[in-house]
């Protein structure tokens, strides 16, 4: 929105060499006129800007001249300073270009001169004998061909030269690459030489006259030799896979060119082109010439990539237009193809990958060439049917899912080229869009695309090409829904941008098509019905993903292809709103019409502002969306008002008050991805103020034209500039009360960043700019306090948004005069840098950057530096040098106090964790250093402070190593109190040879119950033992240290070390050369620092520490790969090798940590791998991962096995590094088969790895689950897709699946549980057949089918589990019911005597998921489908035996009853005129013979547990609850048909019986009472209410407890409340204590559901009579008070959402009636309100937020607020529930008893202020992991303000002399006593307390607050006028409304 201004181009100037200039002055004339003057003047310029200007006059001046007709030797000798000024000239100069376009306008009369001075100057350049300025030359020889006339000529006389030069300089600077082989530096600026000079042969070749007939010329002249020779080094860098591709790629373009070129005669080329790619030249028929220059071609075995860039060539050097190649010309693009496609098979790295899709994609742009020009002959070849067009759309649907963006591009552009190719084929007469809709090509590919699932990306790009072929038409009418079912695709991000792509598409081809037919209007119409309809659903309907994608996507697309649909679906929406106001869930019509509006004006389809509220949306509907209780109705009314298309639009008087009520409540947001785009909008916002008050301004200075008539405003200019400085000084005002003392996170994150963006927007004025308003005219010391007090939160993020304000104000505004104060601040940094809260560091680093950016440092500092400082510059630099001496200051004083505590630990590594942790230090002098430039002034103070902070660095790491570096840093002992676990661990630990020399990981400890812990193996220089050792603190406290105090201390020390170490090469210029005067590390320093982290991170066991040690060393490596000294840019490449080698000797003397994961090493490597140039060749990762894969596999040497788990362990974060990308992708293959073997091997250890190898590899290939189903869609691929990309695994999956096979369902007894079979069937689950698989593939899946069958056989359930989820993918779904079939017919019969329940259990398992697939699938309603199950059904009933008694095993009768409860499900339809399937075919009858004859009736005989009981249990009760439906559906036949009913399986002995079937109890009842679903119970429910009390009387399961009161919830109380005493001989009063006491005593989901069911026993008694009201009269104070009790934070969630929702049914009893439970009563329950609104959790203060809108629409309390009957957030929920209370006590006549309950509320009677105050005065014990409640949301002061604001609205309003001071004297005494102990507390502080006892000096602030504001109002009360103090003000609110 906001214009960005044309940065300032750099030019470099001209210059000549000194004779050319004293030639000059010698030819300049007197009067400066001549060329000599004029080029003497424009050398002479110091800028390339006003250089070009004089350029530009050289040509004019010639054509002067030339008028005289003679050639002037001045002008002559000028031509020649110009020729080698242009030669002379960098290629990118804008220069070069100006002087060559302005000498392609020479005068005729001198061209020849001009020619002759070119043609001498080019040729002294081609004669340079210096290797590095060979570019310069190739790049003149360039920029000569490139449009400029006299160079084009000057290369042509030239011929022979040049190509000589190009021949030589190729050949040398090729040489030189290979003797800088190593140093990738040189190598790649060599590298990028080659690729130029290749690219200017090619461009010699096609641009230079004299070489298109080079042909005619004798071969033995030299322009032919050097042809020759060149075509020969391009043929041997084809050849050369060390150099980059991209030079080898040219090289084959420059090879096919170059042929082109010399090859004579033409017709043959094609010929011999055909040979090289199909690698049968006959070398006896080819000139010598060409068999010379391309032997390797020819004769030995071409590469798989040379090949692909010699069909590059062919395909885009040849002439494919207009047919010129001929028949010969066709054969060769099917030999080209075929060659493709065989590369397509072979080729498996990404980049050749890459450029294997271009040259498919050239390649089908060449055929439509030739096609063009009619040729008859390669029409068959390609049309749709052929086999060369089925092959390329098997490679399409390959790579349209490939994770390369770029080739999935690519696989587009094939596919609409295909289509086009068959158009290209098809005769003419067929070409109208409804013949090609019925072509036979064309209609099976659209009905392919439809069939696959909405997952696949390549189904988008598929359709999307289609419409535009044949038209979207064709496409509806085959599927009428499509527009709903990619809308509702587009929850899912990563195929937004695919489906709205796709439906832009189609509605843009549907509007076109509809205009052409129609005649008048109408058609837009259908045109909505089909788009605009579905997305009005979507808006008020779908999902919030859903929603937010559809209206950024597709809405902005369809509203820019029609804007008058806006005004459409305006009109619907508005209708709606009232109607769906919506919720926190749900937007409702409300947030659509938002949403659409927001859209509209930031995409221009709205004229105006003003227009826009007046015509189609109120102000009250405006205001509503602002606080709306879903927080993107808010966020897209905010955009609304801010967001405009034009920056210069207005901003309105209404849009400022709006935004000022938004503020208000909406800062204090917990998602942070609402917070960021409230910050966003805001500062669009603040751009529009500045941009628009520019253009006021100007306005303003032309006064004539503002009388005259100004379009933008209404009003005088300087009134909307005033009213822009209010506004953005009311915002400010706003921002820094949010600051308040207490304020949560979100709150201070949104009003800092805002302000941020204020002081970005509004900048200090320069010169003649004007700017509306300065954010530092608003700042006084109170606020910049308050900023400076930020530095304290918890949180980073706060503090470096309060150090980046502070940085953006003038120094004026933050410059700290008082030295005092200074001394204080610095004081107060040094103490919070050695905290033992890590925390407090944090706030020392940005209190000390402060300081020193703002040149406040104490003056008892800068004593020893003062002479640097005053010799420091001007301006900028001046102030950069006072940042770098004052840091330097800073950093040495922490150094002195850092060595002394080192040297402390060295002596009590346990004083310094209790005392002087060293972290804080460390992070300290990091912070400082990552604020200092790069460009360091004082060199020599830095040298001797880096070389002690590195010595302090090894000190300090020195001493906590040991810690860091334990078996087990954490100070835990593996317990073990038996021997025969201890032996277990014994032998793991045995399995990995010990690695470590202390004896826990020689030994596994057996410890008694008495032993104590020993602190000797965590240090030796640590004489206590005890895990808690008893140490003298700072202060002289005793402390505990606990072994995590010493590990935190530890960790955090070496972390801390790691990143400083990292961020000193990173800023620290390096010293290659002893003698360089600005380098400040040398190479030995850099390599000790490089062996340090080597060390640390192979060491290390702790997880912290070497996570942030591999941050600071991946620092070092980047820094070194970029470095030009060769010694240090080979460090990671040694490095690398050393570790390999260490790994691979396997050495039991080694120090290398096998547990944890092979602990730092991954990291390690990682580091070294990930820092290699991606732009090269990856040479390191290739040979590692090489090493890696070998160790990696399996061994029978026992000795290599930490090796093997080494290599495992590595291969897996090599394969999580997303920076390795898809360079890591070829050893996918390799790394799966590792993992797969490993998980065979005998050892824990090496299966363990495998294991997580296995995950990362699964993660890597089908990418990251994003739900919680194991096979969601989106992970899982085609098994071509799959089986392409990893040709290697089919054989391996395949074999191994066989031997798995093989041996799981042999006869052999022996139990063989396989673990390898686990992953297998892991990875081949995730792959499924697609219905577009290439029938001839060599990879299909049918294979792997019978193999995963006999694995259903396993002995393991998971096994056989896990083979039936695999088999289904694997099963097309028209193919299900055969295979049903099929598994059925294998199942015995009852006569059978031997069978296995293991196969059976695995055949039974496929059938079930095969049948689920199959009824999920999209042909569910289809006859065809129903007819398929019917036949399933008959096959069923055949081996109905299993789910009888006559089957023994309970596992396998369960699987065979819940495919009978699949099949009633999915049949029990009656179609037109007939019974239901199930009926007919005889199942119900079976069905109901099975639950007869089942121990449902008949009882269990089991006195034992048996195996399968539950499971059977439930798939029982399932399928006679499905018979119990059938049978009351059945009106006709009577229920006693049925074998069983609910009181039976309720009277169940079994728990999981009677759970199953309340659970669908409770379902039927629940939607009888939910007032959204019209569904009557059915009769056979009716009068249950009896039996369900005596169930919950004696019921002892607790959840199938909870289901009754449930159910007796969403019955009807007055069906069962009247049977209590009939029934369980409870009197209504006695059962309402009944509930009450079990919603007391129990704290669980039960107690919630009692809760819920007294408050509604209680709402019936107040509904029913007066009598039954005072009969329950004394039970409603128990109930007050166990709702009350119910409501604290410290409860579930649960509980306080029952408390919300007991709250809002009873709000028109108890909160706005009046007073039925008295005043204290009725307030408690008003109190709970207000706890519940300030809870932390979003879920119940949205319930809560229910019971104040409740509250609010009631008949009495409807005025109270304009918001009533709204959807509003808890933030302003809040305000309102206040103020209707307050209107309530005046209705009520209650004030004078109400008012000191609510000024109780105001100072926070109950808070336990007083019991804080006691404990602050006994000894502070601070534990470093013991962690409170915490609510990170409430606010206490925000509660303060709206109750003072209500209760001051109130008094103003009110008769409150009423009240009598007797009540309110209790009041004032108490407020009196804590402002004087406040007082007091305040005095006792430090001086800094607001750094130091932050906590206490945040809770003495905010009662402080609290207290005034209740003395201020008492004040009022006595009739003084105390209001005019009140720190936190009342803003306007919108609690007053229409009162």
């Amino acid at each position: 929105m906001v214009v960005k201004k044309k940065r300032e181009r750099q030019v470099t100037t001209l210059a000549i060499c000194h004779q050319d200039l004293e030639t000059l002055r010698a030819l300049a004339d007197v009067e400066g006129k001549n060329l000599a003057s004029l080029l003497l003047h424009c050398v002479q310029l110091t800028d390339g800007v006003s250089q070009i200007r004089y350029v530009k006059q050289i040509v004019p001046l010639l054509e002067r001249a030339d008028k005289n007709g003679l050639c002037d030797p001045t002008i002559r000798s000028c031509l020649d300073i110009l020729a080698g000024s242009y030669l002379s000239l960098n290629i990118k100069n804008p220069l070069k270009k100006v002087l060559a376009s302005s000498l392609n306008c020479l005068p005729e009369f001198y061209l020849t001169e001009a020619i002759q001075s070119f043609t001498s100057r080019l040729k002294e350049e081609l004669n340079t004998t210096d290797l590095y300025s060979y570019r310069k030359v190739i790049d003149n020889i360039s920029s000569c061909m490139e449009n400029f006339n006299l160079g084009i000529t000057s290369v042509n006389n030239l011929l022979e030269n040049v190509l000589h030069f190009l021949q030589k300089s190729l050949i040398e600077i090729s040489e030189e690459n290979r003797k800088f082989a190593g140093n990738h530096i040189v190598q790649t600026q060599l590298m990028n030489d080659l690729l130029v000079g290749i690219r200017v042969s090619v461009m010699l070749v096609q641009k230079a006259q004299g070489l298109q007939r080079i042909h005619l010329k004798i071969s033995s002249s030299p322009t032919w030799q050097s042809m020759c020779e060149l075509l020969s080094i391009f043929t041997k860098f084809l050849n050369d896979d060390d150099l980059l591709q991209t030079i080898q790629s040219t090289s084959g373009l420059a090879v096919i060119l170059f042929i082109k070129a010399m090859f004579h005669p033409p017709e043959k080329i094609p010929d011999l082109v055909s040979s090289l790619l199909l690698r049968s030249v006959d070398c006896a028929n080819i000139p010598e010439w060409f068999l010379n220059s391309c032997r390797s071609l020819c004769c030995a075995d071409v590469s798989e990539s040379a090949l692909l860039f010699l069909c590059q060539g062919t395909l885009t050097m040849l002439d494919w237009q207009n047919g010129r190649m001929g028949l010969s010309g066709e054969a060769l693009l099917l030999d080209t193809v075929h060659v493709l496609f065989t590369l397509s098979s072979q080729i498996k790295e990404s980049t050749l990958e890459m450029f294997l899709s271009r040259t498919l994609a050239s390649w089908t742009n060449s055929v439509m060439y030739v096609l063009e020009s009619s040729s008859p002959s390669l029409k068959d070849s390609v049309n749709g049917n052929s086999s060369i067009v089925r092959r390329l759309l098997e490679y399409v649907y390959t790579h349209w899912e490939h994770p390369l963006d770029a080739l999935r591009h690519q696989t587009k552009i094939i596919f609409r080229n295909i289509l086009q190719m068959h158009l290209l084929t098809v005769k003419e007469s067929e070409l109208e869009k409804s013949d090609l809709a019925a072509d036979r090509f064309i209609s099976e590919l659209t009905e392919s695309l439809l069939q696959l699932e909405w997952h696949i990306k390549g189904k988008y790009i598929g359709l999307g090409s289609l419409v535009d072929c044949v038209g979207v038409e064709h496409i509806l009418a085959l599927a009428k829904t499509i527009p709903l079912q990619i809308l509702d695709v587009m929850g899912d991000q990563s195929l937004v941008p695919y489906a709205s792509d796709l439906l832009e598409t189609m509605f843009k081809n549907h509007k076109s098509h509809l205009k052409s037919q129609a005649v008048n209007s109408a058609w837009i119409d259908e045109w909505h019905e089909t788009w605009v309809s579905p997305l009005l659903y979507i808006l008020c309907e779908g999902n919030l993903d859903q929603k937010s994608y559809v209206i950024d996507y597709y809405l902005p697309k369809l509203l820019n292809c029609n804007p008058e649909s806006l005004s459409y679906m305006v009109k619907i929406l508005q209708t709606s709103t009232d109607a769906k106001t919506g919720s926190y869930d749900s937007r409702g019509a409300l947030g659509a019409l938002m949403a659409c509006l927001r859209t509209a004006r930031a995409h221009g389809h709205l004229q105006s502002a003003t227009d826009t509220w007046r015509n189609l949306v109120s102000g009250a509907k405006i205001k509503q969306g602002l606080i709306h209780q879903h927080c993107q109705v808010r966020i897209d009314t905010l955009g609304l008002l801010c967001e405009s298309n034009r920056s210069t639009e207005i901003v309105s008087t209404e849009e400022m008050q709006w935004i000022q009520f938004f503020i208000t409540y909406n800062l204090n947001s917990q998602s942070p991805g609402m917070r960021q785009q409230i910050c966003s909008l805001l500062k669009k916002l603040f751009c529009r103020i500045q941009e628009s008050s520019q253009v006021l301004y100007k306005l303003q200075q032309n006064k004539s034209k503002c009388e005259s008539g100004n379009e933008l405003t209404e009003q005088h200019p300087s009134v909307s500039l005033q009213q822009y400085k209010n506004f953005m000084s009311s915002i400010c005002n706003s921002l820094f009360e949010a600051l308040f003392p207490g304020s949560s996170y979100p709150t201070r994150f949104s009003a800092l960043t805002i302000l941020n963006s204020i002081a970005e927007v509004f900048p200090v004025p320069e010169g003649q700019v004007q700017t509306v308003y300065q954010l530092s005219q608003d700042i006084d010391v109170g606020r910049f306090q308050t900023l400076m007090e930020c530095f304290t939160s918890t949180f980073e993020t706060v503090k470096n948004l309060a150090f980046e304000l502070l940085m953006k104000l003038p120094k004026t505004v933050a410059q700290v005069q008082d030295s005092e104060k200074l001394r204080g601040l610095f004081q107060a940094a040094l103490a919070l840098s050695t905290s033992t809260k890590p925390y407090d560091c944090v706030t020392a680093s940005y209190l000390l950057n402060f300081l020193i950016c703002q040149d406040a440092l104490p003056s008892s500092l800068s004593t020893d530096l003062k002479t640097q400082h005053i010799a420091c510059g001007h301006g900028d630099n001046k102030s950069a040098a006072v940042v770098e001496s004052n840091t330097l200051m800073v950093i040495k004083c922490l150094l002195g106090n850092l060595e002394e505590e080192v040297s402390q630990a060295e002596k009590s590594l346990l004083q310094a964790a209790a005392s002087f942790p060293m972290y804080g230090r460390v992070h300290c002098i990091t912070r400082a250093l990552q604020k200092l430039s790069l460009n360091l002034q004082l060199v020599t103070g830095w040298r001797p402070v880096v070389e002690q902070l590195l010595l302090m660095s090894y000190r300090l790491s020195a001493v906590v190593s040991p810690v860091i570096q334990s078996s087990s840093p954490e100070g835990l002992i593996p317990m073990d109190t038996d021997s025969e676990s201890a032996s277990r661990l014994q032998m793991i630990l045995n399995e990995i040879q010990p690695r470590d020399t202390n004896d826990y990981f020689n030994q596994a400890k057996i410890l008694k119950e008495c032993d104590s812990f020993d602190l000797e193996d965590l240090n030796a220089s640590v004489p206590n033992s005890d895990s808690s050792a008893e140490i003298k603190g700072k202060e002289g406290k005793t402390c505990d240290v606990t072994a995590q105090m010493v590990l935190v201390c530890c960790w955090r020390s070496m972390k801390e070390v790691a990143l400083l170490l990292g961020t000193l090469c990173q800023l620290l210029p390096m010293q290659p050369v002893p003698e360089t005067p600005d380098g400040l590390l040398t190479v030995e320093q850099v390599k000790e620092i490089g062996e340090h982290f080597k060390q640390h991170l192979l060491q290390s066991r702790h997880r912290g520490a070497f996570e942030l040690a591999y941050t600071g060393f991946v620092k070092l490596t980047e820094i070194l790969n970029r470095c030009p000294n060769v010694s240090l840019q080979k460090l990671p490449e040694q490095w690398l090798w050393n570790v390999l080698e260490e790994i691979k000797c396997s050495d039991p003397s080694s120090k290398l940590c096998a547990t944890r994961r092979s602990a730092g090493i991954p990291f390690y490597i990682q580091a070294l791998l990930a820092s290699e140039p991606k732009k090269g060749k990856m040479d390191l990762l290739k040979i590692t991962m090489k090493e890696l894969i070998s160790l990696a596999g399996p061994t029978d040497d026992s000795q290599s096995t930490v090796s093997q788990v080494h290599a495992l362990n590595i291969l897996r974060a090599l394969y999580r590094d997303t920076r390795l990308g898809e360079n890591i992708i070829p050893y996918v293959a390799d790394g799966a088969k590792a993992a797969i073997l490993g998980f065979t091997s005998p050892v824990w250890a090496v299966r363990n790895s495998s294991t997580l190898l296995f995950s990362t590899l699964i993660t890597r290939i089908f990418g990251v689950k994003r739900g919680k189903d194991e096979l969601l869609k989106n992970n899982t691929m085609t098994g071509s897709e799959f089986f392409s990309r990893f040709p290697e695994l089919y054989p391996f999956l395949l074999k191994q699946l066989e031997a798995v096979a093989n041996t799981v369902d042999s006869d052999i007894g022996e139990l063989n549980r396989h673990p390898s079979m686990f992953l297998l069937l892991l990875v081949l689950g995730r792959l499924y057949p697609s219905p577009m698989d290439g029938t001839f593939s060599a990879l299909s899946m049918a294979p792997f089918i019978p193999f995963i069958m006999r694995c259903g056989s396993s002995p393991v359930y998971r096994s056989r589990e896990m083979a039936a989820r695999a088999l289904v993918p694997f099963v097309m779904i028209d193919e299900i019911p055969d295979t049903v079939q099929t598994l059925l017919a294998k199942l015995p019969n009852c006569t059978d005597q031997c069978f296995r329940q293991n196969h059976i259990h695995g055949t039974l398992l496929q059938v079930f998921h095969l049948l689920q697939a199959f009824s999920d699938s999209k042909c569910r309603m289809n006859t065809y489908y129903q007819q398929e199950l019917a036949d399933v059904a008959v096959c069923t009933k055949a081996k109905l035996w299993l789910a009888k008694r006559q089957n023994p095993c309970l596992v396998t009768r369960a699987v065979y009853i819940d495919i009978l409860f699949l099949l009633t499900r999915c049949l029990d339809k009656s179609t037109k005129g007939n019974q239901p399937v199930l009926e007919h075919l005889g199942l119900w009858e079976e069905i109901r013979k099975i639950i007869a004859g089942s121990e449902l009736i008949t009882g269990f005989p089991y006195t034992f547990t048996v195996p399968g009981l539950p499971q059977y249990l439930q798939s029982l009760t399932k399928l006679a609850i499905a018979a119990v439906w059938a049978a009351a559906v059945q009106a006709g036949e009577p229920a006693r048909d049925c074998p069983i009913s609910f009181s039976q399986l309720l009277a169940s002995p079994f728990p999981e019986v009677r759970l199953l079937t309340l659970e669908a109890l409770l379902q039927r009842f629940s939607a009888a009472a939910s007032e959204l679903e019209e569904k009557e119970l059915p009769p056979l429910l009716w009068n249950m209410g009896g039996t369900f009390l005596m169930l919950a009387m004696k019921e002892n399961h607790p959840e199938c407890f909870c289901k009754i009161l449930k159910i007796l919830h969403c019955m009807d109380s007055s069906e069962w409340l009247p049977q209590t005493e009939r029934c369980i001989h409870l009197t209504s009063e006695e059962f309402l204590n009944w509930t009450m006491d079990i919603a007391s005593s129990e704290r669980s989901e039960i107690q919630s559901v009692a809760l819920r069911l007294a408050s509604k026993v209680i709402v019936h008694h107040l509904r029913t009579s007066d009598e039954t009201r005072d009969a329950i009269a004394p039970k409603l104070k128990q109930w007050v008070q166990l709702v009350v009790s119910s409501c604290g934070d410290h409860l579930p969630t649960e509980s306080r959402l029952a408390v919300a929702e007991v709250l809002t049914s009873t709000t028109p009893f108890f909160l706005t009636n009046h007073l039925i439970l008295g005043l204290q009563d009725t307030l408690a329950l008003w109190r709970c309100v207000l706890i519940l609104l300030q809870s932390e959790e979003q879920a119940v203060r949205d319930a809560a937020t229910e019971t104040v809108t409740t509250a609010m629409s009631q008949e009495n309390t409807c005025h109270s607020t304009e918001f009533a009957f709204c959807q509003v957030d808890a933030s302003i929920a809040l305000d309102l529930a206040l103020a209707v209370l307050c209107d309530l006590l005046q209705q009520w006549d209650q004030l004078a008893p109400g008012l000191p309950v609510l000024l109780g509320w105001l100072l926070g009677e109950g808070d336990d202020f007083m019991v804080y105050v006691e404990s602050e005065h006994q000894v502070e014990e601070d534990y470093l992991f013991e962690k409170a409640e915490v609510n990170f949301w409430a606010e206490t002061l925000i509660f303060v303000k709206y109750l003072y604001k209500n209760l001051d609205s109130l008094f103003s309003k009110s008769n409150w002399h009423l009240l009598s001071p007797e009540r309110l004297c209790h009041l004032q005494m108490t407020a009196s006593e804590q402002c004087h102990l406040l007082t007091q507390l305040f005095k006792e502080l430090p001086p800094t307390a607001e750094f130091s006892k932050t906590v206490e000096f945040t809770r003495l602030r905010i009662q402080e607050e609290r207290t005034l504001a209740c003395l201020r109002l008492l004040a009022f009360l006595e009739g003084k006028d105390g209001k005019d103090t009140l720190v936190l003000s009342a803003s306007d609110a919108p609690a007053e409304g229409n009162q």
